[in-house]
């Protein structure tokens, strides 16, 4: 990680207006490092970006002292509080791999956390009661078995995946489209909390830096860049981590997909990915074993005296769950299917709820929990 002085000349340089990534690394590339940029000369930086930048460069920003002063503070707020830039020793390697890394990272928690094997799980803000089950799920398994688990702190199936892998003896990494200043969306302030006790916050954005629609595009491709592969559990065919997918692929990582219902819009964006190659899931086991062919498989099977789900098995012969199946529907498609008496239907409802087998969703509709 980099001392403040250091840090100084990168943040000189990237508060500079009109110098993008682009940019900067077409200045580090040709003359040295941040320090050596700001100290060259007009006509030098006028052959390397446009007369406008190559002069603004050239002269301090007049809010530069108080943003400078912000992101002091905020890295002496904490002993875990961090920054690292391109070409820092401590700079993950998996992000060098990557055609557009970012230059600097902001970083509370673990630095170490960054270095190890993880894989991504992302997918919609607007999940499926199963589908937040199956993130938890394949989080806890993954985390456990020593992978870190990436997500980007969103609603949905992001927040779920930090869950999971918190509740197991796994660390997990959450990237943002904001300062580490703010947590975004505040809900998940005590979220972000167990995340950078147990392992890392992680932005390339500036402590003051607001929570902006463009920046979330953006931060998928970090997040795809830390790991080995990339799990979608929902998605919509727009949904935005299908992107996180694309440039997963596009660094030569994998890319898994659960499948999911094909009445269900949250699974198509899923569909969609194995119909262009991704890797079909249905276990956790399943990731690791391709992550590492030649590991033995692991038991997944929970311990006994834990608080594990009902295994599948005790729960596949009820003759609702059987007409539920994958499929979400409406009290009276399941009274079409069962020819159950209206009164009997909904009281044996009310008793799958209860126990968790059966998710009531808006719209008066209903889906079936798997059992993992």
């Amino acid at each position: 990680m980099i001392e403040f002085d250091e840090f100084a000349a990168w943040f000189r340089m990237l508060e500079t207006q009109g110098v993008g990534r682009d940019t900067a690394r077409r200045l580090l590339a040709a003359l040295g490092g941040p320090e050596d940029v700001l100290s060259a000369p007009a006509a030098a930086l006028k052959e390397l970006a446009s007369p406008r930048v190559a002069a603004a460069l050239g002269r301090v920003p007049e809010t530069f002292d108080a943003r400078l002063q912000a992101v002091r503070d905020w890295w002496r707020g904490g002993q875990d509080r961090h920054v690292t830039a391109l070409g820092d020793a401590d700079y993950p390697a998996t992000l060098l791999e990557t055609a557009d890394p970012p230059l600097v990272l902001y970083l509370c928690g673990d630095p170490t956390a960054l270095a190890a094997e993880a894989v991504a799980i992302v997918g919609s803000r607007r999940a499926t009661p199963q589908g937040l089950a199956n993130a938890k799920h394949f989080a806890r398994v993954l985390g456990d078995a020593g992978q870190v688990v990436v997500s980007g702190l969103a609603l949905g199936i992001d927040a779920a995946a930090h869950e999971g892998a918190l509740l197991g003896t796994g660390r997990t990494v959450a990237v943002v489209g904001c300062g580490l200043d703010e947590v975004y969306p505040r809900r998940h302030q005590a979220l972000a909390a167990r995340i950078e006790a147990r392992g890392a916050l992680v932005s390339e954005y500036a402590p003051g830096t607001p929570a902006l629609a463009e920046h979330f595009p953006q931060r998928n491709r970090i997040i795809a860049g830390l790991a080995r592969g990339t799990l979608v559990v929902e998605a919509a065919l727009q949904s935005g981590s299908l992107i996180t997918a694309r440039l997963a692929s596009e660094c030569g990582r994998e890319v898994y997909a659960l499948p999911g219902s094909i009445h269900a819009e949250q699974s198509r964006g899923c569909h969609a990915l194995l119909r262009q190659g991704a890797m079909l899931v249905e276990t956790p086991q399943d990731i690791l074993d391709d992550l590492a062919p030649m590991r033995p498989r692991a038991s997944t099977r929970p311990a006994a005296g834990t608080d594990a789900p009902v295994p599948e098995e005790r729960i596949v012969d009820d003759a609702l769950l059987r007409a539920l199946g994958t499929d979400i529907l409406t009290l009276d498609q399941l009274l079409d299917r069962t020819g159950w008496p209206v009164g009997d239907l909904q009281a044996r409802m009310l008793e799958h709820e209860l126990s968790g087998c059966v998710a009531r969703l808006p719209g008066g509709r209903f889906q079936r929990i798997h059992r993992a």
